[in-house]
């Protein structure tokens, strides 16, 4: 059978090029097509496109890096705001950040990730209108399915196998991480039904509309479930018996207290501030406190469940400083694809806060205490307690508690009061536990005091009516115990007899309490009543516990000065050291000389510019300076240019922490002559003294000078090494995106919006071009779109989120910015990319008088087979969670490699049976 020629004739300036194609097939056009490139060899022109959409692919990973940095920029930026604060009686400013972080990961921070598949649907979708519609697979859709599945089952396979043997690691915010894999999951359905179920093949307005309004309600529901509004959060460290807890409130198991998180507050302090359920614990406490005013001081339960402590304050700003995120992890991936210095970070931010009213706090706290109540029948003819712990400060020098002796039947009223009381009570706090609110100095904690069941009320002296049950004169003896807290060392031994007359209802015991000046945790001890009178005897509570709050002040130790120049005469380098903050107690530091452009050794001579210094600084109290001196060359060379090293100060005792200048530059030639404080040395500062986690913001000149910058990796010590020939090529090799990008104008000017705006039309740009080779790479190898955009495409837009996940696997603590992202972009390219298009598509298809058609066969198959084998991937990593104890590692090697190889092997199970199913070689019917 003859085979049909079909001529095409293109007309140029110099003369005329004749194409010859098969069966009255059209030749391959594209705005980028070179003259009379359809006449090279096919083959050839396929390698050359696939090998265009690697390099372009470097390009869309660099600009993608600069949109995540002008998007850190713009969701970092904070406002001021007045509050009053209750415990100050004044106005005080906060700052705070202008966006929430949970609505900025999922807008911003996601968009910013997916921007590649979403603009490349976008820009398809745009390019394909026109009244004569082409009803084929769209390349722009199957990179989002194909990338979705790349980032689902391969991704979370080299995060599981990345994290070394035995360590395990989970994902923290599991309530989120739970509704965002729902939502991906419904997003892939919900392509399903609006493709194929409902008006298959047809797009219509409202479906593309409501595609798209799923992206502000999936983001509103992650935010109300950040905020907790769905239901009151709750906490446990281990399980006591019964009894619920308040939100902000952690509950100990008294019966394991030596082994308790009472004896670490500072990782108690971490578990209890890092739940933010203080909002919910105001709304129930205002509640009750408009219902029953004479049961609660209004003002006091404002004030400790209103707004979070001053250490709930300074921890969370740590934390939020602490914290490396995926971005971060991102940046670090396209550094090391760019030739860039790479830096070994390590961080460990101290910050300082006032002291709070600690006996005011106190006193809320025992106020909040005494809402919890019994009955008084069980109690009348019984000695008790006021409460079962009691808090008091180290400086307070004694202790008073109140010793209660039930003497009488309380009337109805009271006892309707108690009851209800008591009902209020087991419905607001733990049966067994109750928060107190501590604050030791600067050092701000919070910890939690466990209390027995129940909790008596005295009201007072007996109204008239009520009922003498025990008449006459009635003792009971008391005594100190030893608990963490020693005698002589925390608490005075103090025993005696009470003698209560027959008018007498309460008598108060007071224990001295020994304040010293050095820092040390908080202990508790016991308070016991013992051998009472034959006609008495001893109710609940007849132990109360103490819990003693040091308040010492050890200060925060850091340089007086970021830079000291040595004396050429003396040949000396002299540094103080100041204590701030606070001076109480002995503390101690250790500092070390790093070397800078000066060169240390372990004398003075030749080749050596100083001697190197390792030492401990010892504050005595009340002490609060000391000095450090360095021998150093007295005649440096001046041909050496300025010669600096570094003083670093570290680990400092218990207590006390490193204030703002944690290290100083040491100047041997003295004088900031040019390079003397150069940027290098800035790096090598930050580097070695984890002082420092911010990238330098460049100016305009500083982004041309970096992008000609080859550099290598950095040691622990923060010493760069030279570049290794790998550096050398992916310089030379990226060289042309990096000055490309380097007139996109920096994060500096007008807070990061024109970054924001240029680079995502350098992103725009370079997925149209992408958009075309996938097209043109069809044309010529007859590699269908469905297939390219599930494999290559699919690939090259997400391997800067595979190194970033693999780099937070192994770094990060948790499993959050490994895997974590991965369901929230999922679905953000689901409603973004395609409700996008789609409604640009169907708005103007209907505004001419057609429907929006979309080939749905493919399509169908592909959104099925992915939503099954997602959905298996979330029940693999929530059984390790419930079995293994964490989504990512094992502490077994089979099982981390048995559970990431086999997600490994459902992707390449999914591109295989698509790309199959595609070519028709095998057929499956799903309708």
């Amino acid at each position: 059978m003859a085979v049909a020629k079909t001529f095409h004739y293109t007309n140029f300036t110099n003369g005329w090029i004749i194409e010859t194609t098969d069966n009255g097939t059209a030749p391959c056009e594209s705005f980028i097509l070179l003259p009379a490139e359809n006449l090279w060899n096919l083959y050839l022109r396929g390698i050359l496109y696939i090998v265009a959409m690697l390099y372009l692919f470097i390009g869309v990973a660099i600009a993608s890096d600069i949109f995540m940095g002008s998007i850190e920029v713009i969701t970092s930026k904070k406002k001021t705001v007045i509050k009053w604060d209750e415990e100050k009686q004044e106005k005080i400013e906060r700052k705070i950040l202008i966006w929430n972080e949970t609505v900025a990961n999922l807008t911003l921070m996601a968009l910013g990730s997916s921007a590649p598949e979403i603009l490349l649907a976008i820009v398809e979708g745009i390019r394909k209108l026109s009244p004569t519609q082409s009803i084929e697979d769209s390349l722009g859709v199957f990179t989002i399915i194909g990338s979705a599945a790349f980032n689902l089952l391969m991704i979370t396979s080299i995060c599981i196998i990345s994290v070394p043997y035995p360590q395990v690691k989970k994902v923290r915010e599991v309530g989120v991480f739970i509704q965002t894999s729902i939502w991906s999951i419904f997003a892939y359905v919900w392509m399903l039904v609006v493709v194929n179920w409902n008006t298959k093949g047809i797009i219509d307005i409202w479906e593309a509309v409501v595609t798209l309004l799923f992206f502000p309600l999936m983001v509103l529901l992650a935010y109300c479930q950040d905020n907790g509004w769905w239901c009151k959060k709750k906490a446990q460290v281990s399980g006591g018996d019964g009894g619920g807890s308040v939100p902000n409130i952690r509950i100990l198991d008294s019966h394991h207290h030596r082994a308790s998180i009472m004896h670490h507050p500072a990782r108690e302090l971490q578990q209890l501030e890092h739940e933010k359920a203080m909002r919910q614990s105001h709304h129930n406490m205002k509640s009750i406190t408009e219902s029953r005013p004479s049961l609660c001081n209004t003002q006091d339960g404002e004030v400790l469940f209103s707004r979070p402590t001053t250490a709930a304050r300074r921890f969370q700003t740590a934390e939020a400083e602490k914290h490396v995120t995926r971005a971060r992890f991102r940046h670090a991936a396209v550094r090391a694809l760019l030739g860039h210095r790479r830096k070994n970070h390590h961080h460990d931010h101290h910050h300082s806060d006032s002291k709070g009213n600690l006996a005011d706090i106190v006193d809320r706290v025992q106020s909040i205490h005494n809402l919890k109540t019994t009955m008084p029948e069980d109690l009348v003819g019984k000695f008790t307690f006021a409460a079962h712990s009691y808090s008091v400060l180290e400086s307070a020098g004694i202790l008073e508690i109140d010793v209660l002796f039930h003497r009488r039947m309380m009337s109805k009223t009271k006892r309707a009061i108690v009851a209800h009381s008591a009902q209020w009570s087991s419905n607001q706090f733990s049966d067994n536990d109750m928060g107190i609110v501590e604050n030791g100095g600067t050092n701000t904690d919070i910890h939690s005091i466990n209390t027995p069941d129940t909790e008596t009320t005295f009201l007072g002296p007996p109204d008239d009516g009520e009922e003498d049950v025990i008449k006459g004169e009635v003792t009971v003896e008391y005594e100190t115990r030893e608990g963490s807290g020693k005698l002589d060392k925390d608490f005075k031994y103090t025993k005696g007899s009470l003698t209560f007359a027959a008018n007498e209802y309460c008598k108060t015991v007071t224990v001295p309490i020994v304040n010293d000046n050095q820092y040390e945790a908080d202990v508790d001890f016991y308070v016991i009543l013992k051998n009472p009178s034959a006609e008495a005897g001893l109710g609940d509570p007849s132990v109360a516990r103490v819990t003693i709050i040091d308040d010492d002040e050890p200060g925060e130790l850091t340089f007086e000065k970021p830079h000291y120049s040595a004396n050429p005469e003396t040949g000396k380098l002299i540094a103080t050291v100041l204590r701030e903050h606070g001076c109480d107690g002995q503390v101690t530091i250790e500092y070390s000389t790093i070397d800078g452009t000066a060169k240390g050794g372990p004398e003075l001579g030749p080749g050596f510019d100083y001697v190197t210094e390792n030492g401990v600084l010892v504050f005595k109290h009340g002490e609060t300076s000391k000095i450090v001196t360095v021998d150093v060359n007295k005649n440096p060379k001046e041909s050496q240019g300025n010669l600096n090293f570094i003083i670093a100060l570290k680990n400092p005792s218990v207590g006390s922490r490193i204030g703002e200048h944690s290290a100083t530059i040491a100047s041997i030639t003295g004088g900031k002559k040019k390079g003397g404080f150069s940027d290098a040395l800035g790096d090598r500062i930050a580097d070695a003294l984890d002082d420092e986690d911010e990238e330098e913001e460049l100016d305009w000149g500083g982004q041309f000078r970096a992008a000609f910058e080859v550099g290598g990796d950095e040691d622990e010590d923060g010493n760069e090494q030279d570049p290794i020939w790998l550096d050398y090529f992916m310089h030379f090799f990226t060289f042309f995106w990096k000055v490309l990008h380097a007139f996109i104008p920096p994060k500096m000017y007008l807070g990061a919006w024109p970054t924001f705006v240029v680079s995502i039309l350098y992103i725009a740009g370079l997925t149209a071009i992408i958009e075309t080779l996938g097209g043109l790479l069809g044309c010529v190898v007859n590699l269908k779109p469905a297939v390219t955009g599930i494999t290559i495409v699919a690939l090259g837009t997400s391997i800067p989120d595979t190194f970033a996940s693999r780099t937070a696997a192994l770094q990060d603590e948790g499993a959050d910015a490994a895997i974590g992202n991965v369901t929230g972009s999922n679905s953000v390219n689901v409603f973004l990319g395609l409700g996008l298009p789609w409604c640009i598509s169907v708005i103007y298809y209907t505004a001419i008088g057609q429907p929006f058609y979309v080939k749905s066969t493919n399509l169908t198959q592909a959104v099925i087979v992915f939503s099954v084998i997602g959905t298996v991937c979330i029940i693999i990593l929530l059984l390790r969670r419930k079995v293994v104890g964490g989504e990512l590692g094992g502490e077994k090697k089979w099982v981390k490699y048995v559970s990431g190889g086999f997600l490994a092997f459902l992707w390449i199970f999914y591109v295989t049976f698509e790309a199959l199913v595609v070519y028709s070689v095998i057929t499956v019917n799903i309708e």
